[in-house]
């Protein structure tokens, strides 16, 4: 299992649902959170393959979201 946590601008469960079918889509992801209370707003990915950071990062753009590996 690999992890991999971005620091992003997701703030709320609104921003939440606007990122869902994005980071769904991806099918190497299998879970996905965000700790919306931690002032990075810690976006935390589980893969059992490994994870495209720069295609990640560019579906968290399209849905309107920056993200930065930490």
């Amino acid at each position: 299992m690999e992890t991999l946590k971005l620091k992003t601008n997701i703030k709320c469960s609104g921003c939440i649902a606007a990122v869902t079918p994005f980071l769904d889509k991806l099918p190497e992801i299998q879970k996905w959170e965000v700790d919306t209370q931690n002032p990075d707003k810690i976006l935390t990915i589980e893969s059992q393959s490994g994870i495209d950071e720069q295609k990640l990062i560019e579906s968290l753009e399209k849905a309107g979201y920056k993200a930065e590996k930490i």
